[in-house]
């Protein structure tokens, strides 16, 4: 592990003109290492780079197999280095090491993905009659300025970087204060692929100081942020006033209806990936299951028995893929979330499993299912994001999806039955841009994934997100008699 890691702009690895950032072990709560601080004229630099690259078609006028080739070739360097990446990112975030793991492939299959799509952007011609010859197509928008959350400080920022370069874009890369250390594989992967200097520059700097510069820069021409609502408003109004197009992935309060022919025995594995993968720290995290009044009790034990059957303890002591969770990512976030089961305790709520903060060392929170959660608390309307599960219950379907449809989020939900046309009827009325039935993060990098209402706008993976980068242009030609 190094003591110091520095920040990656126009193909050259620099200190941070704000100086250095602690970067914390949340696994102990000891100093892991410092990290470049960038400032405002830091990320002036990183953004003319890639202006400048755009601006030389050393991307955009590649034969679209090529930059796909390279694309592809960045997935199997992170795999190549899977083992050294999966470590760094456990001890800066906290997820168990196959957690990890598991995260670096994510971010491998992203740039075999979208290194594949590269040559299927095309564009197609409108017939106009035998005068004219019209056509459309699409180009990279310049310059896509990437803000990544600390959750998943890898997979998010391959989300992203991949669909952008595979369609042609420079790449300026805001990573976050907490974890930012595993995001320097990418420079080394675009270096080592071939891409030119300037394609791809990674820089860590608090939000208020880098990110606000990155999302009010004049020549960002399109945002990517993932993170929380009040962020996401403030990036969109700055680049709003720019002109710039934002995709937005603001988290959620995502639900889960499970009726009264569920299959009860598989639903514990969906509350195991749920909501204590990553230790509940996942914007579509299964935060609230509504459950029919006749199974409660029999789905409530049922959890509350996934819950403790948890080993939890640092990441790096977890190697093995198994029944385990490791650390939030921050005293901070731990405590935030201790504090919002306590308040909802105090409104009504009974805490079935956990609800406490872990005597050792480290931002350790228990497993926790709250009961007795009805629609108007807190608890069932703000995003925890940690390991805290609120249980509601419903009579009949209507009451269901109302609930379900009641918090200000929209991002994915989903159903559990043996009823086809329940679970149809119930994927039509749910208000989120992603429905699971009887599988919770059914799906892959194939399939779109984004918000409705307060989860934000756009979406990411699938073919959908390729449109994210370009822009259509249309060419009309006046032909001779």
């Amino acid at each position: 592990m190094k003591t110091y890691w520095q920040n990656y702009i126009d193909g050259a690895w620099v200190d941070g003109g704000a100086g250095r950032i602690d970067v914390i072990n949340p696994g102990t709560g000891e100093k892991l290492a410092e990290q470049a601080l960038a400032d405002a004229g830091d990320v002036d630099r990183a953004v003319m780079a890639a202006k400048r690259v755009h601006l030389s078609g050393a991307l955009s006028d590649l034969r679209p197999v090529e930059r796909g080739r390279m694309v592809q070739a960045m997935g199997r360097y992170l795999l190549e280095y899977i083992d050294e990446i999966a470590e760094v990112l456990t001890l800066e975030q906290g997820k168990p090491l196959w957690e990890a793991r598991i995260e670096v492939e994510g971010a491998a299959r992203y740039f075999e993905y979208y290194g594949n799509q590269a040559e299927t952007v095309e564009g197609r011609s409108i017939p106009l009659g035998k005068d004219y010859f019209d056509f459309t197509t699409y180009e990279p928008f310049g310059v896509s300025a990437q803000i990544i959350p600390w959750n998943y400080p890898v997979e998010m920022t391959a989300r992203s970087l991949s669909a952008a370069l595979a369609t042609g874009n420079a790449c300026v890369i805001k990573t976050p204060e907490l974890t930012p250390l595993s995001n320097a594989w990418f420079a080394t992967a675009a270096e080592t692929v071939g891409l030119p200097k300037g394609a791809v520059n990674i820089l860590c700097g608090l939000g208020h100081e880098a990110g606000a510069a990155l999302s009010a820069h004049p020549e960002v021409n399109q945002i990517v942020f993932t993170g929380s609502v009040p962020t996401g408003i403030t990036i969109a109004t700055a680049a709003a006033k720019n002109v710039v197009p934002c995709v937005l992935e603001l988290g959620g309060k995502s639900a889960a209806i499970v009726h009264n022919d569920a299959d009860l025995e598989a639903f514990e594995n969906d509350v195991r990936w749920g909501i204590f993968f990553n230790a509940g720290q996942v914007c579509s995290a299964m935060s609230r299951v509504i459950v029919h009044d006749s199974i409660h009790d029999e789905l409530v034990d049922r959890m509350v028995g996934v819950a403790q059957s948890l080993t939890i303890k640092p990441g790096i002591e977890q190697p093995e893929f198994g029944a385990t969770m490791g650390a939030m990512v921050s005293d901070t976030q731990r405590d935030r979330a201790a504090g919002m089961i306590q308040a909802a305790e105090a409104e009504g709520a009974t805490v079935a499993t956990g609800g406490r903060k872990m005597n050792i060392p480290g931002a350790f929170l228990e497993p926790s299912i709250l009961t007795g959660v009805t629609p108007d608390m807190a608890i069932a309307n703000v995003e925890v994001f940690g390991p805290v599960l609120s249980v509601l219950k419903f009579r009949d379907d209507n009451e269901a999806i109302r609930i379900a449809n009641g918090t200000p989020y929209g991002l994915v939900g989903g159903v559990f039955t043996s009823d086809l046309d329940r679970a149809t009827s119930a994927a039509r009325q749910l208000r989120a841009g992603q429905v699971f039935v009887n599988e919770w993060y059914a799906g892959g990098v194939e399939t779109p994934f984004g918000g409705y209402g307060k989860s934000g706008y756009g979406r990411e993976k699938g073919r959908e997100a390729l449109w994210n980068y370009v822009q259509t242009k249309n060419v009309a030609i006046k032909l001779k008699d």
